[in-house]
């Protein structure tokens, strides 16, 4: 189990404390909590951080000691002892049971050196070092209180010892004395006898140091890398310095505070901080309000880095500053108030008044009064806030030294701070602070796991425990006796926050199997809890409830009259765990459609009865030609809604279908409105009851229900044919029958005619199918249809005209220059309608306006569109116009238009050269780069050797100017790409003459191999003609019988075979399912049959490859492009050492083209 639990975060990270050297369980007696002192509002938000014990045994013999005048001040050092100094030269050292063990030195040597000063103890408590108020070190041996060595020589004489520090290494120290000057103490031992060097580090006639505070490692970090150069922070009144006394004196940093108050106090702290996977030392410093942070880290190569890392500002002087963690501050105000600080967060957690401490200050040391008072005026107006030697702290615990008493500070653990608000009743904050810990925010953490499922497992427990208190004290705490607005409100404040947590703890068998039976007791609590439940099923929180919940909150709601709570509550929670059919006859009786199709669908997967149950509601009136009521309107529009989710495969009122009942349901729905008649049909009853329903209702609604359905089905086959059968039940149902109005029946074919004309799937007469719904437009026989579903349906076919037409009517003219872009056919009127619009009366302003700014939006210089905007021979200084609004693309193509290139080129060189925005930058170069390579392309035909080389050097010296920035570089570092010129020409001239050498040789191979394979073909597929009419094996002719069907087999040699005969002779091989065959004549002729190994070319093709062979005797291909490099070898050689363009070498022409040709063919 950890003692910290901090979630990390990028920059620092925490690390584990050391234990706590003093058995505070056994201090308890003698606690007082931090609550009984004046803390802030933040104790609230974060608890009580801190814990504040009083050490009874060293304040008692504090107390005993004061009725004799021997100690007037105290200074404290803590370590596994407890020493406290007196002012009459004694120390006291305490164990950590609080018991005196030692009192070292006496009255008489106290007169003589004066107070104690300061104390410091090694890192084994094997040693104490006293320093005295006239002077004076004395070093003591812990374990027999031997005086070991007494130093009066260390610094110059008359100067109070203000600071006494070991360091980690066992036989050094340092001390700093009332002159500001810092000396380093190194003790050794030679032939028995005890000595002690000391070395001036600082001297305090540059700037006198008023604290020192070197680097102390745990065990855990002996090893560290930092520690072994023994770093020793120093504060001045101007700057902090940072240096390494091993394994030589080094200054690493100095750093100056800036303008301060000059009587703050200079603080120091260090602190051992992980920070990316490694733990570094962090020095703290502030003077005044600012606490400035340096980590000190040593890198792979041993460099060592001092890196600042953001400061922490207060509104406060600092007296005292302490890490109590790696993660927490704890500092001590000019007004004696501790105040607890989160560093990453920067936030304050807490505030503590220690006013009744009666804090000890050390200002008459740094007043040097035991010597004269010989200090500057500056260290004596920093002297009057001092407490350096009245507050230490190790291992997470801060000690505060007042006049009667030693506090000691540590931070509880989080138990502990949630135990601490419920003592106070104030369980909401318990909760929410239970919460940080739970989600790993909170802050100060100690005494909880690391591993977040631990943690989480562990402080969900106590929110368990915490909750049922609460719920007991809400129950105990409601007033018996007044007006129940004052009970409920008294519920009303804390069951939301029972409800909160439980499901914040995913925990709702807490909340219904536990808190509820408990709850029910009441019956104000138990209504008020079913009432807020409500919000939390309506955001579905809350999905599934126990069958006893769902029971009394559908009876409660019921019996208080609000149905409209339990219509909601139903369509968002599972109620397979209810009785179906008591809750559909109770929404039924109730008109709660919605919840009754919700628990159709949801209950049982039935998406039919629903329909069947509207149906026969609002079937009745409409074949009776009677009108409707309300309730039946509401009851059809939501069988609308209702049938149109199915279809689209949507659950009502909301949510999805499952993926794998899609189908299905389709289905169903298709089949039921298509049913020819109803369950219960009366004999009188017509044919197809549901859509004549329906289509009574609501022709139009109707119509575009199906019209949304058919657009969505045009890739599903089975839907496609219900929409032809539909189609048919349509026009057989409506057409001819004078149930329906004239306008019913014109909405039917409006449906029909925009189902076809505007199908985005058919290409077929685009333009003619267009122009006929446009008619219909105009003539207004589409006023039934839906607009916007119209619109849909053209943007998707395509029919710009016919949404300009529709934009026209809705004044919405900035839309139609998108129907004008998208149309390839009407593109070009785009700026002749731009012109009418901005031009011509009967268009308001605004519209104008918006018009204008559409236009700018998508216009794009191109050649095309430039043409178009400017004509070149009717718009002189045009290039002005494109230069003011900085079009440079434009302005460089016109440029080129007149023949200026090379005012084209620069104009593009300037644009390349310049960027504004660094993410765009590159982006913006290589779109230029591609823009001048096409201009220097277009424009190099019809310029000299020497206007291309204007153009080509410039571009690849702005190219590679970026090179020359770099250091060392031999060939671009000095001078310009001209002086390269050779080089670059013959490594161009060297590209041409490969490129031609590769095009020919790839032309002749082609050639070669099209010539070879066409004649290996006619060889190969030419007819064959026998020698003889009869088989060469059995000598009979070749077609024995007339009824024969005997197969024969002829080689190019000219001799014939039967099939059978060949397979006795045994002269085929079979080899992937077909034989493989060779003449046995011409096989005998040549001596012993050879053996048949499988090959790609039989002997026909073999015949006819050799046959081929002869006829080709001309020279090799490959030995006329051999006799060609060495041709040419000479030339290619002298390419190493370019010379000057010019000298008239046949490669560097850009039309040079080798004069090969493949030798005639011969014909056979």
């Amino acid at each position: 189990e950890s003692i910290l639990n901090e979630p990390e975060d990028e920059d620092e990270p925490f690390i584990l404390e050391d234990t706590c050297i003093l058995n505070t369980e056994n201090i308890d007696a003698h606690s007082c909590e931090t609550s009984s002192l004046a803390s802030s509002d933040s104790g609230d938000l974060h608890g009580s951080v801190l814990r504040r014990n009083v050490l009874k045994g060293i304040s008692a013999q504090m107390v005993s000691a004061a009725v004799r005048p021997i100690i007037l001040h105290l200074l404290l050092t803590v370590s596994n002892v407890i020493a406290v100094g007196t002012s009459h030269g004694l120390a006291l050292v305490f164990d950590q049971n609080q018991a005196l063990r030692l009192c070292l030195g006496t009255t008489v040597t106290g007169a003589e050196y004066g107070a104690v000063s300061a104390l410091s103890i090694n890192h084994d408590c094997t040693r104490l070092l006293c320093g005295f108020a006239k002077g004076q070190i004395t070093m003591w041996d812990l374990a027999n209180g031997k005086l070991l060595r007494t130093m009066t020589d260390a610094h110059p004489p008359g100067t109070a010892i203000l600071h006494v520090k070991f360091t980690d290494h066992p036989a050094l120290a340092v001390c700093n004395d009332s002159g500001g000057s810092v000396f380093e103490l190194s003790f050794r031992r030679v032939m028995g006898m005890r000595t002690c060097e000391s070395r001036c580090l600082f001297s305090g006639s540059k700037g006198e140091v008023y604290c020192v505070e070197p680097l102390h490692a745990g065990p855990e970090l002996k090893d560290h890398p930092i520690t072994h150069y023994s770093l020793l922070a120093m504060a001045s009144l101007t700057k902090i310095l940072l240096i390494g006394l091993k394994p030589s004196l080094k200054v690493w940093m100095t750093f100056p505070y800036g303008k301060t108050d000059p009587a703050s106090v200079p603080l120091l702290a260090w602190q051992f901080v992980a920070a990316q996977k490694t733990i570094n030392p962090v020095l703290a410093f502030c003077r005044g309000n600012t606490i400035h942070f340096l980590l000190v880290k040593k890198d792979e190569s041993g460099t060592i880095h001092v890196i600042k890392q953001r400061q922490l500002q207060l509104n406060c002087d600092f007296i005292s500053l302490s890490w109590i963690n790696p993660r927490t501050l704890v500092l001590m105000d000019s007004t004696e108030k501790l105040r607890v600080v989160d560093r990453p967060s920067q936030e304050e957690l807490e505030t503590v008044d220690m006013a009744e401490l009666q804090l000890v200050y050390n200002s008459s040391h740094f007043k040097s009064l035991a010597t004269g008072g010989n200090v500057s005026q500056a260290l004596a107006l920093v002297g009057e806030k001092t407490c350096y030697q009245s507050v230490c702290s190790y291992a997470g615990q801060i000690m505060y030294l007042g006049t009667k008493s030693v506090h000691i500070m540590t931070l509880r653990n989080w138990r502990e701070r949630v135990d601490h608000l419920l003592k106070q009743e104030k369980f909401m904050e318990a909760l929410s602070l239970s919460w940080s810990f739970h989600e790993g925010t909170a802050k100060a953490v100690l005494s909880l796991f690391a591993d977040p499922a631990k943690r989480k497992g562990v402080v969900a427990e106590k929110m368990v425990e915490i909750l049922l208190q609460y719920v007991d004290r809400s129950l105990k705490k409601c007033p018996e006796q007044g007006k129940i607005q004052v009970m409920e409100q008294h519920f009303q404040d804390m069951v939301p926050i029972m409800v909160d947590y439980c499901l914040l703890l995913q925990r709702t068998d807490l909340l219904f199997n536990q808190i509820y039976p408990r709850l029910v007791e009441n019956s104000v609590a138990r209504g008020v809890f079913l009432e807020s439940l409500e919000p939390y099923i309506l955001s579905e929180r809350i999905g599934c409830l126990t069958a006893p919940v769902m029971r009394d909150l559908l009876s409660y709601f019921q019996e208080n009259g609000m149905m409209d709570s339990v219509e909601g509550c139903l369509v968002h929670m599972d109620i397979t765990n209810l009785d179906i059919q008591q809750v559909v006859q109770m929404c039924w009786d109730n008109q709660l459609y919605d919840a009754m199709i919700y628990v159709f669908n949801s209950g049982m997967n039935d998406y039919i009865s629903p329909m069947e149950k509207l149906f026969q509601a609002i079937g009745p009136p409409l074949r009776e030609g009677k009108p409707l009521t309300d309730e039946h309107v509401v009851m059809g529009n939501k069988l609308l809604v209702y049938i149109s989710c199915c279809l689209a495969g949507r659950a009502y009122p909301l949510g999805d279908i499952p993926e794998d009942l899609v189908p299905q349901v389709k289905n169903q729905v298709f089949e039921f409105l298509i049913r020819l008649h109803s369950v219960e049909a009366a004999q009188e009853e017509e044919v197809y009851p549901y859509i004549r329903t329906l289509l009574h209702f609501d022709t139009r609604e109707f119509l575009n229900v199906l019209a949304l359905t058919f657009e969505d089905f045009k890739n599903d086959k089975q839907a496609l044919e219900y929409q032809q059968r539909i189609v048919d039940i349509l026009l057989k149902v409506m057409v001819d029958n004078s149930d329906f109005t004239p306008s019913q029946v014109g909405c039917l074919f409006t449906f029909l005619v925009l189902e076809f004309l505007c199908s985005p799937d058919d290409d077929s007469r685009h333009t003619e199918r267009q122009q006929v719904l446009l008619e219909l437009l105009q003539v207004g026989g589409v006023v039934q249809f839906d607009e916007g579903h119209l619109l849909d349906l053209a943007e998707k076919a395509e029919f710009y005209q016919i949404c300009e037409f529709m934009y026209d009517r809705k004044h919405l003219y900035d839309k139609i220059v998108d129907c004008y872009l998208k149309d390839p056919l009407r593109k070009e009127e785009l700026f002749n309608y731009i012109h009418n619009i901005l031009s011509m009366p009967g268009y308001s302003s605004e519209e104008k306006q918006l018009v204008w700014v559409k236009a700018l939006q998508h216009i794009k210089v191109s050649q095309k569109r430039l043409h178009m905007l400017c004509p070149l021979e009717h718009t002189p200084g045009r290039e002005k116009i494109t230069e003011k609004h900085k079009l440079h693309e434009a302005t460089a193509y016109l440029l080129e238009k007149k023949g200026d290139v090379q005012g084209a080129f620069e104009v593009l060189l300037q644009e390349e050269e310049t960027g504004d925005e660094v993410p765009s930058l590159l982006q913006r170069v290589e779109e230029a780069l591609h823009d001048i390579i096409a201009l220097c392309q277009r424009s190099s035909h019809g310029l000299n050797q020497q206007q291309r080389e204007a153009l080509w050097f410039p571009l690849l010296e702005a190219m590679m100017s970026p090179q020359k920035l770099l250091k060392g570089d031999p060939v671009y570092g000095k001078g310009k790409l001209a002086e390269i010129q050779g080089l670059i020409l013959g490594m161009l001239e060297t590209f041409n003459y490969e490129q031609t050498l590769l095009e020919t040789t790839t032309n002749l191979l082609n050639s070669d191999l099209h010539w070879s394979l066409s004649h290996l073909r006619k060889a190969v597929s030419r007819g064959l003609h026998p020698r003889q009419d009869h088989c060469n094996i059995c000598l009979q002719q070749y077609k024995r019988r007339q009824e024969s069907e005997e197969e024969i087999i002829i080689f190019s040699c000219g001799h014939l075979y039967h099939c059978q005969c060949l397979q006795r002779k045994e002269v085929g091989v079979l080899s992937e399912r077909q034989y493989s065959w060779s003449c046995y004549k011409c096989t005998s002729n040549q001596g012993s049959r050879p053996m048949l190994t499988e090959a790609t070319l039989d002997a026909q093709q073999t015949q006819a490859w050799d046959h081929f062979r002869t006829l080709y005797r001309g020279p090799s291909k490959l030995a006329v492009l051999t006799e060609l490099t060495h041709s040419h070898g000479s030339e290619r050689a002298g390419l190493s050492n370019p010379v000057h363009p010019g000298t008239g070498s046949i490669y560097h022409s850009e039309n040079f083209q080798l004069k090969l040709s493949p030798p005639p063919l011969v014909e056979e």
